[in-house]
């Protein structure tokens, strides 16, 4: 039995250990050779991760590359931008983002004069509605960033409808789409924003430090990141310090000497979700996502995650009843070998594809315990 409920976190799959001990250990071999070919066989070794994820997004040719997390990543896209884009405007982002996100933007805001404006969750509500996040989105939004999944309660945004209306306002419309990609479909061939950040980890089984930035072949050719070095260059080996130029794709947001290791190690997640398919990986997880929501109502558990599965991700929220202790909840569970975590009173379930119905039967049984007894004596 897998117990393994943490895809928002890491995620794994069948076989994920000895697939990136293979990767690293060929790296190693390749790295530790007395000869010339590391380089070429590192960057060729990023180059397909860059191209797995190209293709898992329909991302175009030259519109990707490599960054730490989406936190740097959203860093070099606000620092590449015309100063008139941002000066002056508002830049909306939803009271349910990455936390991180927020706390980059609001401490920039004033070196690059915009106003960061959050739009709040209705009172007593679990997520930001797209119709609040639209009534606030004016011609005067510079920039939106959305969230195509929400940590907090897995609300799945409606990014085709945002983004259309994004364009009619004429602003720059960004997507952090860390918890929803691979479980849920994402495309910027068929619904195109101006620029992508993301993770490898999570339903992508990846590693930390495998982030990526994407951004449309219009917005990049105004783009002049200040974060800069010698890959931003068409030839990083042109050394002349007086005639320093960008490359015309999105190598422009590399810097100095980039990072190969975590596109190594997280090439093998990427390369099983392509086999696999998001289409199925999204099956098996709603089967078991459904199992646990309809057991959650059965029992009158408050459920934080949206009930349709079209507004979901792939994880399924519960609001843990006052008495119940977050911290033990999780601590019980670990020591039946049922894996999950909360933030605050929010217990986050997240099956995929090790996890076996046999584990949800376990889980759901001994919730039943943890919270029935709770409801019992409450009552």
């Amino acid at each position: 039995m897998s117990g393994y409920f943490l895809y928002h976190s890491i995620g794994t799959f069948p076989g994920k250990a000895e697939r990136m001990a293979a990767a690293l250990a060929e790296f190693s071999g390749i790295w530790s050779a007395e000869d010339d070919g590391q380089w070429p066989a590192a960057l060729a070794a990023r180059q397909r991760f860059i191209d797995a994820w190209s293709r898992l997004i329909e991302a175009p040719q030259g519109t990707l590359t490599t960054a730490e997390n989406v936190t740097s990543a959203l860093y070099s896209l606000i620092g590449a931008l015309p100063s008139r884009r941002l000066a002056g405007k508002r830049l909306l982002i939803a009271a349910d983002c990455f936390p991180s996100l927020h706390f980059l933007l609001a401490g920039l805001a004033e070196r690059f004069g915009f106003t960061l404006d959050t739009v709040p969750l209705r009172p007593g509500e679990n997520w930001v509605r797209d119709e609040d996040f639209i009534a606030r989105w004016q011609e005067d939004v510079g920039l939106a960033l959305l969230t195509f999944v929400t940590s907090t309660a897995s609300h799945r945004c409606d990014i085709a409808r945002l983004a259309a209306h994004g364009r009619a306002m004429g602003s720059i419309v960004g997507v952090d789409i860390t918890q929803g990609i691979g479980v849920a479909p994402f495309s910027v061939a068929q619904t195109p924003v101006d620029f992508v950040v993301s993770t490898s980890l999570k339903w992508l089984c990846g590693t930390s430090g495998a982030g990526i930035l994407q951004v449309t072949p219009d917005l990049l050719t105004i783009c002049r990141p200040e974060l800069r070095g010698w890959f931003s260059q068409p030839n990083p080996f042109s050394w002349d310090l007086d005639s320093f130029s960008y490359a015309d794709n999105a190598r422009r947001f590399d810097h100095g000497t980039p990072a190969i290791l975590a596109s190594v190690a997280s090439l093998p997640g990427l390369e099983w979700a392509e086999r696999t398919g998001v289409d199925a990986i999204r099956a098996q997880n709603t089967s078991l996502g459904e199992r646990i929501i309809a057991h959650a109502l059965d029992n009158g558990w408050s459920v934080r995650s949206p009930l349709a599965a079209s507004e979901r991700g792939g994880s399924v929220m519960l609001t843990l009843p006052q008495g119940i202790d977050p911290a033990k909840t999780v601590s019980s569970l670990r020591d039946e070998r049922l894996y999950c975590d909360a933030r605050g009173a929010t217990l986050r379930l997240s099956p995929g594809m090790v996890t076996t119905d046999d584990a949800v039967d376990a889980l759901l049984a001994r919730l039943q315990d943890l919270i029935g007894a709770r409801q019992r004596r409450a009552s």
